[in-house]
């Protein structure tokens, strides 16, 4: 899929023009010719590949040929771009220096008549493709032919016969009751959801039910390439519209006659929003007789809210166990008249179980594995095998109907979309990984180079990927960001075909078969086996192209394994060790050699320290190692692009990341918006002052110094929002005062850190409280938060037995969500009226012994 390599390109493309190294008056601006030659050249060859694709798909070898022949150009030009930056940086350097030998240019200047040459080279590339596809007649891309309307399975689909919907009745139900309400004077029901789900199944039976009870009703199938005119001739048969009105000013009648009709419509698989902007003008909505719907099926739950909005959506979830088995047996069993099955031994039965479990309560799934299962002998033997590679089958199955919305996905998102299929299945993936990930890759760019900016977009791209219903959401913020998020085993799988079709990724046995492949393995996941990984290496000892790593393994030795080799242009780095207990490691120096690392993360029980020569790496944006023990180099964030730095300060102080105050002058007022976790002895109030973008702080072993610091620091930086402060070992006497930083809207305090109503952020939202001693002035002092929305407590020591969350008709006045996690001394949580907390929805109460007791309301609220 050269698409997304030709788009990679063009981000690159975009940032070295905008870099100030090619500006007028500098000493390459000679060469922004040949940058933006490059990108638009490759913006009018994706263009073209865009078009291709479609006759790829019907088989044409020539065009698919040619695209291998793109693919690899592309491929070529990225590998040129990434390794040429960093040399005209490094070049660069002679630039503020005095030079007494004209030998000190010699380097900048050879670096550029390099990429020239190389230019050159790819020019002559792109006029011999262009030979190809005139010498070869592969000229006409797209399907010109309008009057030819390829047979489309759902549209027959559509107007066959009802099938038996299984698992959806309470969906049914509720739909149903909207569509027959009255008191709506006019609705729309968006069945929205991700592929195979059954949106169509359960719309055609809502629609067939409701008809009789409206003056006109009609289905139709709109699908990716619709054409209004066609739609509306197809309604207006449906509605009764006489032939002649239809020939001639159909809008109109069509209109007019839907005016005086209570009409019911069913339009089935919509996948934008500007089919129904043309639509809507015809299909009367205010004026329209009362009662009248519509219902929709899309895969776009922006669709259904743009039509119908937010009321109309409803989102469709996967079957549960039970449903999911039953639709399961009435696909593969035959039944008697008491309803018992008479093919079904109990371990074939057994066996069907497992299999169903494998689908992930998708209907399209299940339906298509019970197809392959009839077509097999009825034996444990049989069902086994299947079972075994269910995986691929199923995908291969499901694959047209899940490939379509990878197809209807913007270039520019395409590669996120297939970044999912980088981390394990079932996995929940954090969204700081994941979107931090793209950026350092730059699937994610912002021609301002702003690194708040290219989050904002990233935030942007993933909302997108959630309202396509390719992605589920698993946690959210305190302000309703997404926090996590999950991809269905279905989609995983098609993200995986896709990568390795595309060259995008390789799992640790994709990548092996031909020599030649494997050295162009650009991102590559080994999951355990440390022996594959070593194969593979041994096979492309110099691994040049390698742009992403993960390694996932059990065996810390890995880093050993990785010391000889040449990560030139690697960008992502991450090793997840997975020991049952903590292990010393040796991270080698060859490390400190890959120069276009951009993202690097660490987690396991490992405790080691990164060598020093790291510190070089001024690409640096991301450095996790907070799940991990692994100690960082003293002045690793002096690096100007680093915006996130994760890290435990369990180590001695003369052997820390954060020991500056020797050089404190010469740190620069950085991009750093996340320093976590920082020693309390090397925090000083002017560090604030000089991380002008600082967002998230956490500071650890904190003092009764600190805080005074904290509560009389001028001026108060403007762009902290989250404050996490642990004391653990010492019980302090200074009472904090943070009512002058108005942007904090999340704190964390661990440990015995006084409180005292006026001392918060007046904005305060989210509040945790971890290994804190809760008495009345606690949860008094609580209760008149005014903007707290989430209070989280976890591991705290109650001097009372009961809590109570009643007051005088202010207590917790906003407060929504209640965690209580492992209370050591509760035994009761109540409230007395419904005054108190009134708009409390959810809470979480977590305990092993005893059980706590909660009053009747509360009772009802939890979770």
């Amino acid at each position: 899929m050269a698409e997304i390599l030709l788009t990679a390109v063009i981000n690159k493309s975009i940032e070295i023009a905008g870099n100030v190294l090619f500006q007028e008056g500098t000493r390459l601006y000679w060469l922004k010719e040949d940058i933006d030659w490059l990108q638009r050249e490759m913006r009018h060859i994706r263009s073209y590949v865009d078009d291709a694709k479609a006759k790829e798909v019907g088989g044409d070898s020539r065009v698919k040929n040619l695209l291998k022949d793109i693919q690899q150009l592309a491929g070529d030009v990225e590998d040129l771009l990434d390794d040429f930056l960093p040399k005209t940086q490094h070049s660069n350097k002679c630039k503020g220096a005095i030079c007494f030998l004209k030998a000190a240019c010699i380097p900048c200047a050879s670096v550029a008549d390099e990429f020239a040459l190389e230019i050159e080279k790819i020019r002559r590339r792109v006029a011999d493709i262009d030979r190809v596809r005139t010498t070869y007649n592969i000229m006409d891309t797209s399907n010109n032919n309008n009057d030819c309307i390829p047979l489309d399975q759902r549209r027959l689909f559509l107007h066959a016969d009802e099938t038996e919907v299984i698992g959806l009745d309470d969906d049914f139900n509720m739909l149903q009751a909207k569509l027959l309400d009255h008191d709506l004077p006019y609705g729309v029901v968006s069945i929205v959801g991700m592929p195979g789900l059954g949106k169509t199944t359960l719309a055609k039976k809502l629609y067939r039910h409701v008809r009789h009870q409206f003056e006109s009703s009609g289905l139709v199938y709109v699908s990716q390439q619709p054409r209004a005119g066609e739609i509306l001739h197809d309604i207006a048969k449906q509605v009764g519209l006489a032939e002649e009105e239809r020939k001639e000013t159909l809008e109109n009648n069509l209109r007019s006659l839907l005016k005086i009709k209570r009409y019911v419509i069913l339009l089935d698989d919509i996948w934008d929003v500007d089919i129904w902007d043309d639509l809507k003008l015809v299909l009367p909505e205010r004026d329209s007789k009362i009662g009248s719907r519509i219902i929709i099926t899309s895969r776009n739950s922006n669709v259904g809210r743009y039509i119908g909005g937010d009321f109309s959506i409803h989102v469709l979830q996967p079957l549960d166990t039970n449903n999911s088995f039953e639709l399961f047996t009435k696909k593969i069993f035959t039944f008697d008249n008491n309803n018992n099955w008479t093919n079904a031994s109990p371990d074939l039965v057994n066996i069907g179980r497992s299999i169903v479990g494998r689908c992930g309560g998708i209907p399209l799934a299940i339906v298509v594995t019970a197809g392959m299962l009839r077509a097999r002998e009825r034996t444990e033997r049989a069902w086994n095998r299947l079972l075994e590679s269910m995986s691929h089958k199923v995908q291969d199955g499901c694959a047209k109907v899940l490939a379509l919305s990878y197809n209807d996905l913007p270039i520019a998102l395409r590669p996120c979309f297939l970044y999912f299929g980088i981390f394990p299945e079932d996995h929940e993936i954090r969204v700081f990984d994941l979107t931090n990930m793209w950026i350092a890759e730059k699937l994610i760019v912002v021609n301002s180079g702003n690194g708040r900016e290219a989050e904002s977009l990233a935030d942007d791209v993933l909302n997108d990927l959630v309202s396509r219903n390719l992605i589920q959401v698993a946690k959210r913020t305190y302000d309703g960001r997404i926090s996590s998020c999950r991809i269905h085993d279905l989609l995983h799988s098609l993200c995986v075909d896709l990568a390795k079709e595309s060259n995008f990724f390789h799992t640790e046995h994709s990548a092996f078969g031909d020599p030649g492949n494997v050295a162009m393995v650009r991102r590559i996941i080994f999951y355990s086996d440390i022996n594959v990984m070593n194969e593979f290496f041994r096979l492309n000892t110099k691994p040049r192209k390698l742009r992403a790593l993960f390694c996932f393994t059990k065996d810390p030795c890995i880093f050993s394994h990785l010391a000889h080799l040449d990560f030139k242009l690697l960008q992502v780095l991450v090793v997840v060790i997975s020991a049952s207990h903590l292990c010393s490691v040796s991270i080698p120096n060859t490390f400190g050699n890959m120069n276009c690392l951009r993202y690097l993360l660490f987690e396991g029980l490992i405790d080691g320290k990164l060598p020093n020569c790291m510190v070089k790496l001024k690409h640096l944006e991301t450095i996790d190692s907070g799940n991990s023990l692994i100690k960082l180099p003293t002045g690793v964030w002096k690096s100007t692009q680093l915006r996130h730095l994760r890290y435990k300060a369990f180590n001695p102080p003369y052997n820390c990341c954060f020991s500056i105050s020797p050089f404190f002058p010469n740190v620069p007022p950085n991009n750093v918006q996340t320093l976590m976790w920082m020693n309390d002895r090397f925090f000083e109030p002017r560090l604030l002052h000089r991380l002008i973008n600082l967002r998230k702080l956490g500071l650890m072993e904190v003092s009764d110094s600190t805080i005074k610091k904290f509560s009389t620091l001028s001026p108060v930086p403007t762009t902290l929002e989250v404050l996490k402060l642990s004391s653990l070992f010492s019980e302090l006497r200074e009472q904090i005062n943070l009512s002058s930083y108005p942007n904090i809207v999340k704190l964390q305090l661990k440990g015995r850190i006084p409180l005292n109503f006026e001392a918060f952020p007046p904005n305060l939202v989210k509040l945790t409280l971890l290994w804190y001693k809760v008495d009345g002035h606690v949860v008094a002092v609580l209760k008149k938060l005014p903007k707290l929305r989430i209070l989280k407590m976890v591991w705290c020591k109650y001097n009372e037995e009961k809590m109570d969350l009643s007051g005088d008709g202010d207590s917790f006045p906003q407060l929504e969500v209640l965690h209580i996690d492992e209370p050591d001394g509760l035994s009761e949580v109540t409230c007395r009226n419904d005054v108190s907390v009134p708009k409390l929805k959810r809470l979480l109460l977590k305990h092993s012994i005893p059980n706590v007791r909660l009053s009747e309301r509360l009772a009802k609220l939890r979770v």
